[in-house]
């Protein structure tokens, strides 16, 4: 039989179950010490127990009891302390960055482009035009936008950018224009 067959692991948790009881009182006093918190120690200590009972099996009889109990707590501390930390740098970032919440603030509603967007949004090329409509003005995804066009996810990105560069030009040049000065 190996190591990990059931009737040893049935011995191991027996064996746990049997003198656990006897550990309590220091693995409670190790989680205050580390918690500093009633609530939290008490946590600590039921987690601790219920790790070293799913863990039952990796339990060398004749070995420390004590010991192996006190570095599950250990474990388990550490454990739930770096997931605190990563909870705290994500509210922290989210605190700072508008775009990580969850609920995002409506958008303005664009009723209709201005004169001189829409003037020049007509004059681009009918292939950067429909992606630039699509994805900036009716706030559609990339996804819809390739599904409505017939074209490749890469082909509405690639269009996309370049006709945001074309529509930036060529509102640059309206501005620049001797009309636009008149």
């Amino acid at each position: 039989m190996d190591a990990f067959s059931e009737p040893t692991s049935a011995l191991a948790r027996a064996t746990i179950e049997r003198r656990l009881a006897e550990h309590l009182p220091s693995l409670r006093a190790h989680a205050r010490r580390l918690t500093r918190d009633g609530s939290r120690a008490d946590d600590l200590v039921q987690d601790t127990v219920v790790r070293a009972l799913a863990f039952a099996w990796s339990f060398e009889a004749g070995t420390n009891l004590r010991a192996w109990l006190h570095q599950i707590l250990m474990s388990v501390f550490i454990t739930n302390c770096r997931s605190r930390a990563r909870e705290r740098r994500a509210l922290d970032s989210m605190g700072r960055d508008p775009c990580l919440w969850v609920h995002k603030e409506a958008a303005p509603e664009m009723r209709e482009l201005s004169r001189p967007v829409a003037s020049a949004l007509s004059r681009l090329p009918a292939g950067f035009r429909d992606v630039v409509r699509l994805v900036d003005v009716e706030e559609r995804s990339y996804k819809d936008a390739a599904t409505e066009l017939a074209v490749p996810l890469g082909t509405v990105m690639s269009r996309l950018h370049r006709g945001r560069r074309l529509l930036a030009s060529a509102l640059s040049e309206c501005e620049h224009s001797p009309r636009a000065a008149a």
